[in-house]
């Protein structure tokens, strides 16, 4: 399968997550990945030690009224370091961190509803 960049701006559910990667709209993207209200960018980030206020900047700029991020953790669930919980809350804005597929499948419900909300999700194998 060839891999591409998606760039579309509108919210589609994630097909399938996996293999270090993800499917959206039928496209494969590789690593990880932020989910925005104006689209999706790759995100470096690929255990949760790694996770700061700073790699979630393009979370916390985000204009569009966010109710929260939904933070997948990888393959298993682990809390964020205190200092992120607190920005976020300092920020006005909901932090709720899983696993990575239980992340995806409440994305996915999420948006269905047509809720305003952001996705971190750290790729799994």
């Amino acid at each position: 399968m060839e891999v591409q960049q998606p760039t579309f701006r509108s919210r589609l559910p994630i097909d399938a997550y996996g293999d270090m990667g993800f499917r959206i709209g039928g496209l494969r993207v590789e690593g990880s990945l932020l989910l925005l209200s104006e689209g999706m960018e790759p995100w470096d980030i690929t255990r949760m030690d790694e996770l700061t206020v700073e790699s979630l900047g393009p979370v916390l700029s985000d204009e569009s009224g966010l109710e929260f991020l939904l933070l997948g953790c990888g393959a298993k669930m682990v809390r964020p370091q205190t200092n992120v919980v607190e920005h976020f809350q300092s920020a006005g804005l909901g932090i709720e961190f899983m696993d990575t597929g239980a992340a995806c499948r409440l994305y996915n419900l999420l948006i269905s509803e047509g809720r305003s909300i952001a996705a971190a999700l750290i790729a799994v194998e």
